[in-house]
């Protein structure tokens, strides 16, 4: 979830602001055994290294698997969700259903998506018309007639097309168009310094040519030509692209535009017959960066009709790599599995596939798998959670001492109208005409994207869906999102040691509360609170309010940048300021719950630990993990969380209820003078 506001759709690389987190391998029956005593680490001090205090015993029995970059308490969720998904897909496909039946759609998929010796046989042949398509165009009519049926149909090309929200009037859907057309991560790595950096950009190269070597249009040397030209194109595009950091602001990513004013000022293009093509009749949209669209204006006149058809067709084969065959699964997996990542060997078959089958068929695996796997009697003290962390938050905004009365007035009333969704939706998405085929795997992907990108650009001009989902109910994770003003609990994360249904409140509040209170924190963080309580981006601050919480932010933004989980690379305190607002915020508001439940309820020690203690026990191994170096890296590149241990350190430093439960003194590892420390919430 790298990209910013707005919104893309489902499927094409959402942003929300999410918590990643884990669970550890205990009974889920007995809340006495959340905590096992027997894993905290003597050889660490809780105020030097909470995170090693609770989780290096686990992480040291626990090596990363060949088939991972990441292993930990969330990734072993995870394979208890695909596993569970695996039942469901193999179940559809060894029965018979009507064509009615949506368990015959999940069958088709399944079969045609597993059976490996039809997808080598076939190698590129079933991509190859679409490949051989890409002739480029120099008419502008033509060229984006092409582009449009790609893009549609699930190719990346060198921009992103979606409808959400308008991010200053959420009641109406919109026309997007961002910046994209990059095959690295993130456009710094196309001039980042330093070896690694240099040995990413050659290796990546060499990846272009081998792959459109390996589609069979062009020999050794002129893929290796071709190669450099494609690349060429990239940083270019990359150089006008806006950096992470840039599009953190939704403001600078929004630029509403008459679709006129559009074609005249990127003529290169016929946007009219794009969109159309699309099934789409905009008379406006929202142009994300225009420095970038007038690069690839550019790009489009300058260079050649073999150029250009080289970069389609190398990202038309780099999209769908991951579901060809094996020699071109094998060449993008090198890449970004291994040389990216760390990963030594791909995944089984079934389990690339139960994760394909997510992506295109969700909600009627989501369906499925409320039936078989949530408990329903738990959603009820779930929501009672969420209340209690609402009225805590409340409390803690009416006592803010660096806010102004208008503001927190302002401030309650977005809290109030937070929407609530847990488990799973009350509509599941229609799949009515979708159809696949037993035999044909690429051809059921391809129909499943255009399935999805009709029912987006359907979207267009209707009134918004409130009670839509952007994560199914499988998925171990949770959002907000502010042009919704809802926080997001999927089935899947309500389980130990987030939640325990009949556990007590120590163990939950430490858990599944401190996810609810980060969830409710990003309504209120540096991008959250730019959106008011209806989900429209407008100033609800004074300007002195406004001015103090950026002045909190500087201690946020310096701390966590003097952070180093590598050596040679610092975590990335702007990057990560929102979720870092957030892991702070939950921390508070779900202690502020938890200790007025005890007040209600009082609570008991178990095995020696207080209750305080196994609040935060509990809260520290919720982010039980580890990486491989190169997955750390690009995660400090990239991704807008702080890596896992420093969720934990950060936080708890930060924290004056911590000290005091574990009794941290100056000289700790985990000690900041009082005046020093971040605050917010």
């Amino acid at each position: 979830m790298t990209s910013a506001y707005p919104f893309p759709a489902a499927g094409a690389g959402l942003l929300f602001l999410a918590i990643l987190a884990g669970c550890s391998g205990i009974q889920k029956k007995e809340t006495d055994m959340a905590i096992d005593v027997a894993l905290l680490d003597s050889a660490y001090k809780p105020t030097d290294d909470f995170f090693a205090f609770v989780n290096q015993k686990w992480i040291d029995s626990h090596p990363i698997p060949a088939s991972k970059s990441s292993w930990g308490a969330f990734y072993e969720l995870r394979e208890q969700s695909s596993t569970a998904l695996r039942g469901i897909l193999e179940e559809s496909a060894e029965q018979e259903y009507p064509a009615s039946d949506p368990r015959s759609i999940i069958g088709d998929f399944w079969i045609a998506a597993m059976d490996s010796a039809r997808i080598s046989d076939l190698g590129w042949a079933p991509l190859m018309p679409d490949l051989k398509a890409w002739k480029h165009e120099s008419d502008p009519t033509k060229r984006s007639t092409l582009l449009a049926m790609q893009l549609k149909r699930g190719a990346k090309g060198p921009f992103d097309v979606y409808i959400y929200q308008d991010l200053k009037d959420a009641t109406r859907q919109v026309l997007y168009v961002n910046q994209g057309g990059l095959g690295l991560p993130d456009r710094d790595y196309y001039f980042r310094t330093g070896e690694r950096a240099d040995e990413i950009r050659a290796e990546y190269q060499s990846y272009i040519g081998k792959l459109l070597e390996s589609i069979g249009l062009y020999d050794a040397s002129n893929a290796k030509r071709l190669s450099a030209a494609v690349y060429g194109i990239e940083v270019r595009l990359a150089k006008a692209s806006m950096t992470l950091e840039q599009q953190r602001d939704p403001y600078a990513s929004y630029h509403l535009l008459s679709l006129e004013k559009v074609q005249k000022t990127y003529p290169e293009l016929d946007w009219k017959t794009l969109f159309l093509q699309m099934g789409m009749a905009p008379t406006e949209l929202i142009l994300g960066q225009p420095d970038f669209f007038r690069q690839l204006n550019q790009e489009y006149r300058v260079n050649s009709a073999e150029i250009w058809t080289a970069y389609q067709q190398f990202h038309l084969a780099n999209s769908f790599a991951t579901e060809m065959h094996p020699e071109a699964e094998e060449l993008h997996f090198a890449f970004y599995g291994t040389f990216l990542n760390g990963k030594k060997e791909m995944e089984p078959r079934w389990k690339r596939m139960a994760e394909s089958a997510e992506t295109y068929l969700r909600d009627l695996l989501g369906k499925e798998y409320v039936k078989k796997h949530f408990d329903e009697s738990g959603k009820a003290r779930a929501l009672e959670l969420v209340e209690n962390l609402k009225s805590a938050l409340a409390v803690r905004i009416q006592k803010l001492d660096w806010m102004g009365d208008s503001t927190k007035v302002a401030a309650l009333d977005k809290l109030n109208k937070v929407m609530v969704k847990v488990g799973y939706p009350d509509q599941w998405r229609s799949y009515e005409g979708l159809k696949f085929s037993k035999t044909g795997f690429l051809e059921n992907v391809r129909a499943a994207e255009s399935y999805e990108f009709s029912r987006m650009a359907k979207k267009l001009g209707k009134p918004v869906d409130r009670a839509e989902w952007f994560m199914g109910p499988q998925t171990v994770n949770a959002y907000y999102n502010p042009t919704l003003n809802e926080i997001v609990f999927p089935a899947a994360i309500l389980q130990p040691p987030f939640f325990y249904r009949e556990g007590d409140d120590a163990v939950n509040y430490g858990g599944i509360g401190m996810v609810i209170g980060h969830e409710l924190t990003h309504g209120f963080d540096d991008q959250g609170r730019l959106f008011d309580g209806d989900g429209n981006l407008r100033s609800w601050w004074t300007a002195q309010d406004e001015a103090g919480f950026k002045e909190k932010t500087k201690a946020f933004v310096e701390l966590y940048n003097s952070y180093a989980p590598l050596s040679n690379v610092n975590i990335n305190g702007t990057l990560t300021l929102g979720e870092n607002i957030a892991d702070l915020g939950g921390m508070v508001i779900a202690w502020e719950a938890f200790k007025i439940a005890s007040a209600k309820n009082p609570q008991r020690s178990v095995s020696g630990l207080s209750p305080e203690q196994r609040f935060f026990l509990n809260f520290g191994q919720i982010w039980r993990g580890h990486d491989t170096p190169k997955s750390l890296e690009q995660k400090l590149y990239t991704d807008v969380h702080s890596p896992a241990k420093y969720r934990v350190t950060g936080v708890l430093s930060n924290f004056e209820p911590f000290y005091e439960v574990f009794q941290v003194k100056k000289g700790d590892g985990l000690f900041i003078e009082q005046g020093k420390r971040c605050s917010m919430w």
